[in-house]
C-alpha cells in the first residue's frame, strides 16, 4: 500500500508532495508542487483501503478511465483534470488546485447564506452538472463539502468525482451504495436501481436546503422507512421565498418520478425568468411593427446556425437604424417585442442551448450586473467559448462553433465579438432583458 508523504518526489522529481488535502471512501487527494513551473496541483489516488482490496487492479483501471472521461467535462465550475500519472504502480489524477473554502466550511464560518448568494452558487453548479450529465455521468455525491469557492471570487467549483458513474436512462444498474447521509436520494441506498439525472437533482436540492438553513436534511431512508415528512426549509428560515422553498421540496421528492427529472428542469423552477419554457410555446407572430423574422425562423429551423447568427445581426441593425456596426447605446430602447421574438426563436430551435436569455442566465450566475467588471466579463467569455483559454484572447468570428456541439450559450454572437467592447453590448442586453421581463 502507498500513502504519499510531505516532500516525497513524484515522476522523477517533477512533482513534490506538500500535504494531504482530504480523503473519502475511495480516494485521497494531495497538494503537489510542480518544480519546473512552481505551480500547485491537486493529485488524487485511490486510498489505502481501496489499495488493500482484492479487486484493486480493476478499481484502478476504472479510476483511470473515468479520469480520462472527465477530461471531457471542460467547464469553469468543474475542477479541471489535466492528466494521469503513475508512481510505483499507483495511478494519480492530476487536477487544478482550487484555493478556497468548501461551502460546508464557508457556512460554518458565516452561518446560513442569503438566498441571492446561494442561488448564484447553485446555478453555477447546476450548469456544471448539465455538462457532467451530457457526458453520460452522474456525480452521485453533491454536497456543500464538494463545492469549493475560489478565493476572492464568487465562483463555485464542483469537485470530488470519486463516486461518479456512467448511467443509461431507463436501465436498471448496479452501483455501490456509497453515499452522504442527508444529501443522497433513496435510490442510492440500494445496490440496484434506476439511476438518472434526477439522482443528482435530489442532492443539489438538498445542498440548497442546507446552505439556506444551516441544517442537514433528514436522510431519505429515514423519511421512507419511518414515513417522516420533509420539513420545509422555510420553517427554519423565513426569508426563503415561496418559489425557492417549493423548488427545494420538488427536487427532494422521495420518489424519483416525483422530482424534476433533469438539472435544467429543476433550475427552471428556481429561475423562471431565466428559463423561458412557457414563453417559447407562445411564438404566434413572426412580424413585429418593425421587422419580419420569418427568414430568421427558417434558418434556425434548418439548423443553419451561422446564417441565423448573421441574420440576427442584420435584423438588429435594421431595428436600431444602423447599417455597418452595432451601436450598443441604442439597446436600452430596443423594442421588447423584437428582442422577445429573436430570443424565443433561438431558444426554441436550439432546445434552450442558445439564446440571449440563456446567455443572460450564465452572465448573472457569474455575478454580472449593469456595471463593468473585467473578471466577470472575461469569465463569461471563457464560459460560452468566446475566448481562447490558451492565450486569453477573444476568438475571431471564423473560429466560432456553428453547431450544437458549441458550448452552452455560444450563440448568437455576431454583434458582440469585439473583445472588451462587447461588454457594453452584453451588459446592455442583460439590462434590457430584465426591463422586458424576458
Amino acid at each position: 500500500m502507498q500513502l504519499w508523504t510531505p516532500n516525497q518526489p513524484l515522476k522523477n522529481g517533477r512533482f513534490i508532495v506538500e500535504k494531504v488535502l482530504g480523503g473519502g471512501g475511495f480516494g485521497v487527494t494531495y497538494s503537489a508542487l510542480e518544480q519546473r513551473t512552481g505551480k500547485l496541483f491537486a493529485i488524487k489516488t485511490l486510498n489505502p483501503i481501496q489499495q488493500s482490496q482484492g479487486d484493486f487492479h480493476e478499481k484502478q483501471e476504472q479510476f483511470v478511465n473515468e479520469a480520462l472521461r472527465l477530461r471531457g467535462c471542460q467547464h469553469p465550475h468543474i475542477v479541471k483534470v489535466h492528466e494521469v500519472i503513475q508512481e510505483v504502480g499507483l495511478w494519480g489524477m492530476v487536477m487544478e488546485y482550487v484555493n478556497g473554502d468548501d461551502l460546508g466550511v464557508y457556512v460554518d464560518k458565516h452561518g446560513h447564506l442569503s438566498e441571492d448568494e446561494t442561488l448564484r452558487y447553485i446555478n453555477q453548479v447546476g450548469q456544471a452538472l448539465e455538462c457532467v450529465h451530457q457526458q453520460g455521468f452522474l456525480h452521485r455525491d453533491i454536497k456543500p463539502n464538494n463545492i469549493i469557492l475560489r478565493d476572492a471570487k464568487q465562483e463555485a467549483v464542483l469537485i470530488d468525482f470519486g463516486l461518479a458513474r456512467k448511467f443509461t436512462i431507463g436501465k436498471t444498474l448496479s452501483m455501490t451504495n456509497s453515499k452522504t447521509e442527508g444529501y443522497a436520494p433513496v435510490e442510492q441506498y440500494e445496490r440496484q436501481g434506476r439511476f438518472g439525472t434526477y439522482t443528482d437533482v435530489y442532492a443539489l436540492a438538498a445542498t440548497l436546503y442546507s446552505l439556506l438553513t444551516g441544517r442537514i436534511p433528514i436522510p431519505a431512508n429515514y423519511r421512507k422507512d419511518g414515513d417522516i415528512p420533509l420539513k420545509a426549509p422555510k420553517q427554519f428560515n423565513s426569508d426563503i421565498s415561496d418559489r425557492v422553498n417549493n423548488a427545494i421540496i420538488k427536487g427532494m421528492a422521495l420518489e424519483p418520478q416525483d422530482r424534476s427529472q433533469t438539472g435544467r428542469e429543476w433550475l427552471e423552477l428556481l429561475n423562471p425568468k431565466s428559463h423561458p419554457r412557457q414563453q417559447i410555446q407562445e411564438i404566434q407572430n413572426l412580424k413585429s411593427s418593425k421587422m419580419d423574422y420569418t427568414r430568421l425562423r427558417d434558418f434556425l429551423a434548418a439548423g443553419k446556425w451561422k446564417e441565423a447568427d448573421q441574420e440576427t445581426d442584420r435584423v438588429m441593425l435594421a431595428v436600431t437604424g444602423r447599417e455597418n456596426w452595432f451601436d450598443y447605446k441604442s439597446i436600452p430602447s430596443f423594442p421588447c417585442e423584437d428582442l422577445r421574438i429573436i430570443d424565443q426563436l433561438w431558444v426554441k430551435y436550439s432546445n434552450r442551448h442558445f439564446g440571449f436569455s440563456v446567455q443572460n442566465r450564465i452572465y448573472q450566475s457569474l455575478g454580472g450586473t449593469r456595471h463593468y467588471d473585467e473578471k466577470i466579463w472575461k469569465g463569461f467569455g471563457d464560459r460560452v467559448g468566446w475566448r481562447n483559454r490558451g492565450n486569453g484572447n477573444w476568438i475571431d468570428y471564423n473560429d466560432y462553433v456553428f453547431d450544437m456541439k458549441a458550448p452552452l450559450a455560444h450563440l448568437p454572437a455576431n454583434f458582440s465579438i469585439k473583445g472588451d467592447w462587447g461588454y457594453s453590448a452584453r451588459s446592455s442586453i442583460a439590462s434590457r432583458l430584465v426591463d422586458c421581463n424576458i
